[in-house]
């Protein structure tokens, strides 16, 4: 039994894991780059909604929409510092003759200088609260239900519906609604989306912010249920959103569910057999295979088509 109970509490994990994951994935199927600050702009977010629950005493219905624009609003500044004009069709910004480690250049100043971000988006947090744990409004369940000899708690379960729902949402909204397709057209096809008359650098601009509120949207939950805050937050971020988006492939939306899933079982698992560090060690685990993986197929981080559902 405790191993069914084990598997059933990492099942029900994998849902943060695709809140968390869902940002990251939409974020490099729209720019084909990794955001490094993804997981500081949440954490962002999170502190100033902290500060609002704890300074100014705002209900969890007040904060929770607060943190999600404060999210955006960070994207949308990691955006215009590290990813400007990413419009590949139109060459608004030249390519380097410089190859850096088998990379276009401009992609590896990107990536530098969203780790710089990343940087300064932290401290801003640790200036704004310097306490190492920071209330949260908390929504957490008191209760567990009874499945016969295993124990189930409601609102891990709510979320991981909700979750699910959620990247099923976002997968349907790419392939059905207009701006959805014209995200997909700017992100698999700039240039057609070009000369079909579309802003690609705006719709890019604009996907990249979504992205970054679905983090908010990720911490929120997250850390609705946990009821506090530190500064190690942004860092898990980015560790379990790059985890779950590596191993479903970066850019597949549906393939988050089950790498999700996957992650939350292992590392429920490898932790009681190795304690807390087995946890960590199982991440880093599936993401290496997952690279090893890639690497033996001799394809690159993106797949096939850019954003697909």
């Amino acid at each position: 039994m405790d191993f069914l109970q084990r598997t059933l509490d990492g099942l029900l994990e994998a849902g943060p894991y695709a809140l968390v994951g869902l940002g990251l994935t939409l974020g490099f199927g729209l720019l084909h780059r990794v955001n490094l600050a993804y997981g500081a702009s949440a954490m962002l977010g999170a502190y100033a909604g902290s500060w609002l629950h704890v300074r100014l005493d705002w209900p969890v219905w007040a904060v929770l929409p607060c943190v999600v624009l404060a999210t955006a609003l960070a994207g949308l500044y990691v955006q215009w510092l590290c990813f400007p004009d990413t419009d590949r069709a139109t060459g608004s910004v030249q390519r380097a003759s410089s190859v850096v480690s088998g990379a276009d250049s401009r992609e590896v100043v990107a990536l530098a200088s969203s780790f710089a971000v990343w940087m300064q988006l932290e401290q801003l947090c640790v200036n704004l609260l310097p306490r190492h744990l920071n209330p949260f409004p908390d929504i957490a369940s008191t209760h567990e239900w009874s499945l016969g000899p295993l124990g189930l708690r409601p609102d891990r379960l709510v979320m991981c519906i909700a979750a699910a729902g959620l990247v099923m949402w976002v997968a349907r909204w790419i392939h059905t609604n207009r701006t959805g397709l014209a995200l997909r057209a700017a992100a698999d096809h700039p240039l057609a989306a070009h000369l079909s008359g579309l802003r690609v650098p705006q719709l890019q601009r604009w996907g990249f912010v979504l992205a970054s509120g679905l983090s908010g949207v990720a911490a929120c939950a997250v850390l609705a249920l946990e009821g506090q805050v530190t500064p190690m937050f942004g860092m898990w971020m980015l560790m379990k959103g790059l985890a779950a988006a590596m191993i479903g492939g970066l850019g597949n939306l549906r393939g988050l569910l089950w790498s999700a899933a996957l992650l939350g079982v292992a590392e429920a698992h490898a932790q009681a057999l190795f304690g807390p560090l087995g946890r960590d060690a199982a991440t880093w685990g599936l993401l290496l295979l997952a690279l090893l993986l890639r690497s033996a197929r001799k394809t690159s981080w993106a797949p096939a088509g850019g954003l697909h559902a």
